[in-house]
């Protein structure tokens, strides 16, 4: 809604924002206010001295008020903000902490921003900032156990080279095991997640499903058989 407002400058008012508009030094904001004020003063309408100024018409009307309720000290100041939210609670930031470091609920493999915001009944950014602060990271998981056999390397190139170049008139077929099954279940335990370091498991798993192969692979499997 437009605004009509008559600045009278004193003379005292005048000297000190000129020299506010013209310190260099000042912050950005101050030299704005300051000729928001001497450019009202010159009766220039509304939009002429949003231009001149490099700001909005709200913010013309805004600091023209301040000036006119609170003078040249008013736009030095800017008026007090309402503080924001309260910390959390160190029962809840340390119970925070603590489900993070535990097995998530259900069959989850590690608890998500979303999930604890929900449980504990706090703001996603909320458990962000404290997963940040305490160097927590669920998502992130390192392997480890290495292979003891002596031949580990060897047999991993008779592996490779068979997908890579197979024997002639033959068929390579890899089959997996029971397909939508998520393996939970490792050769050894792994080490939980803690502050600074992430959870461990081993790369390999115990699982004790059944082989599954879709009637299309079948299909396809004797067509190349036939075909050879």
């Amino acid at each position: 809604m437009a605004q009509t407002v008559s600045i009278i400058l004193r003379d005292e008012d005048r000297e000190r924002l000129d020299v506010i508009a013209s310190d260099r030094s000042r912050a950005l904001k101050h030299i704005q206010r300051a000729k928001i004020v001497l450019f009202s003063a010159e009766r220039l309408p509304v939009l002429e001295i949003a231009r001149r100024a490099g700001v909005s018409r709200p913010a013309v009307w805004r600091w023209q008020q301040r000036y006119a309720e609170e003078g040249v000290d008013g736009l030095l100041r800017d008026k007090t903000r309402k503080p924001g939210r309260a910390p959390l609670e160190a029962k809840l930031v340390a119970r925070v902490l603590e489900l993070t470091c535990s097995e998530p609920p259900g069959a989850a493999t590690h608890w998500t921003g979303r999930a604890m915001a929900k449980t504990m009944g706090i703001s996603l950014r909320a458990v962000q900032r404290l997963w940040e602060k305490h160097r927590l990271q669920p998502h992130r998981i390192r392997t480890f156990k290495r292979s003891t056999d002596p031949q580990f390397a060897e047999k991993v190139e008779d592996v490779v080279g068979l997908y890579m170049d197979p024997p002639a008139h033959a068929v390579v077929v890899s089959i997996d095991e029971k397909s939508q099954i998520q393996a939970l279940d490792r050769t050894q335990p792994g080490l939980p997640l803690k502050p600074g370091k992430c959870g461990t498991m081993t790369h390999d798993y115990k699982r004790n499903g059944t082989t599954t192969l879709s009637g299309e692979c079948v299909r396809r499997l004797f067509f190349v058989i036939e075909c050879s």
